[in-house]
C-alpha cells in the first residue's frame, strides 16, 4: 500500500545491507514494540532499515485507513497545515499527503535523530506530493509544550512512548495545537486501546467532537477483556518477507484510534460501527455494533432480502448509516 516511489526509496536504503542482520534487527525491533517500549532502540542505519521494512508499511496502511475514514466523515475538511507528532520516518505525513494532496505545510516532530534523518532523506529523494516538498523537521520530545498549531494534528503510534502520567497532558497539548482535526492511532492491543480510551475521555471533557470510530459522544461501552480495534491487511514485499522470515505474502495490522474535531468542522454522522468480525452464513449476517453508546448484536436474516443484500459486503470497521 506504500506509494510506489516510496517503496523504491526504501529498497535503495536497504540495498547492500546484510539481510541476515536486518532480519535479526527486525525480530529485536518487533519484540521491543510488542513489549510497549520506545523507539529509542532505533539507533543506527541497520535499525532504521529494519524499521522501514518491518514497521513502516504496516503503520502507513493503518494510518491511511484511518485518515481515509476521517476524510469520508468530514468531506469538506481541507487541511493546509499538518503536524506529525512523534513522526518517526514521517509515515503519517506521507499518509496525510496521500489523503489531502493540497496540504501546504508539513511539520514532522520527533526526538530520534535517526528517524528524522531518514525522514529528510525520503522526502528529498522521492517524487512526492507538493505537501512534502519542503517539510519542517523538528528535533523535539512529543511531551514538550507548547506545540506549533496546525489544522490537522496526527500522533501515530506515539502515545506508547509516554509514561502513563504524561499521557493526558500530552493529549491535551496536542489538542491545544489542533485547530481542526486531531487523530490518535495506537497498536490494536489491549494496552493500545486503553491509551486511546483515556485520550478520548480527556478530549470529551475539553468539548471535542468525536468523528470516528465512535458513532456517539457517550462513554465508551467496551468492557474488558474486550477492546476496540480494527485490522488492515497489507501485502508483504520480498524484502519485507525476508526481514520477518515470513512465508505468508500478507499481514494484518491491528490498530486502535480516535479522531476528534473542533467546532466548525462539519461531520457526517452515522448510526453505528462494526467493531468485530462479521458472521456470515446462508441464513443470516451477524454484526457486532457500537450503537447508541452500547455494544449490540444485530442479526440480519436472509429472508429480509433488501436489508440482507445491502449488508452483504459489510466488514469489520465499517460504519452503518
Amino acid at each position: 500500500m506504500l506509494p510506489e516511489a516510496l517503496k523504491e526509496a526504501i529498497a535503495r536504503r536497504v540495498e547492500g545491507l546484510s539481510r541476515t542482520e536486518i532480519a535479526q534487527r527486525a525480530e529485536k525491533l518487533s519484540e521491543h514494540y510488542r513489549r510497549g517500549r520506545t523507539s529509542k532502540i532505533v539507533g543506527d542505519p541497520l535499525d532504521v532499515a529494519a524499521y522501514l521494512l518491518v514497521r513502516m508499511p504496516a503503520t502507513y496502511a493503518a494510518t491511511y485507513a484511518v485518515l481515509s475514514e476521517v476524510a469520508l466523515r468530514a468531506p469538506s475538511f481541507a487541511p493546509t497545515q499538518s503536524l506529525d507528532a512523534g513522526a518517526g520516518p514521517g509515515t503519517a505525513s506521507w499518509a496525510a499527503a496521500a489523503t489531502w494532496p493540497d496540504i501546504g505545510t508539513v511539520r514532522m516532530l520527533d526526538s530520534n535523530p535517526q528517524f528524522l534523518q531518514i525522514a529528510r532523506t525520503l522526502t528529498s529523494e522521492v517524487a512526492h506530493p507538493q505537501a512534502l516538498a519542503k517539510p519542517q523537521i523538528v528535533t523535539r520530545d512529543l511531551g514538550s509544550a507548547p506545540l506549533a498549531s496546525a489544522d490537522l494534528v496526527i500522533a501515530g503510534y506515539a502515545l506508547a512512548e509516554m509514561a502513563p502520567e504524561r499521557l493526558t497532558p500530552t493529549v491535551l497539548s496536542l489538542w491545544d495545537a489542533c485547530t481542526g482535526i486531531l487523530v490518535l492511532i495506537e497498536p490494536g492491543t489491549p494496552d493500545g486501546f486503553e491509551r486511546i480510551r483515556a485520550a478520548r475521555a480527556a478530549l470529551l471533557v475539553q468539548g471535542a467532537r468525536i468523528i470516528a470510530p465512535c458513532p456517539h459522544q457517550l462513554a465508551c461501552p467496551i468492557v474488558a477483556p474486550d477492546w476496540c480495534h480494527f485490522s488492515q491487511r497489507l501485502p508483504r514485499l520480498r524484502d519485507h518477507m525476508l526481514a520477518k522470515s515470513a512465508t505468508v505474502p500478507f499481514e494484518d495490522e491491528k490498530y486502535s484510534y480516535v479522531a476528534a474535531a473542533r467546532e466548525g468542522v462539519a461531520i457526517e454522522r452515522y448510526a453505528a460501527r462494526v467493531v468485530g468480525p462479521v458472521g456470515r452464513n446462508k441464513a443470516a449476517i451477524t454484526l457486532k455494533l457500537c450503537e447508541g453508546g452500547e455494544i449490540r448484536t444485530r442479526v440480519i436474516a436472509s429472508r429480509d432480502r433488501g436489508n440482507f443484500s445491502r449488508h452483504r459486503r459489510i466488514e469489520w470497521g465499517d460504519a452503518v448509516e
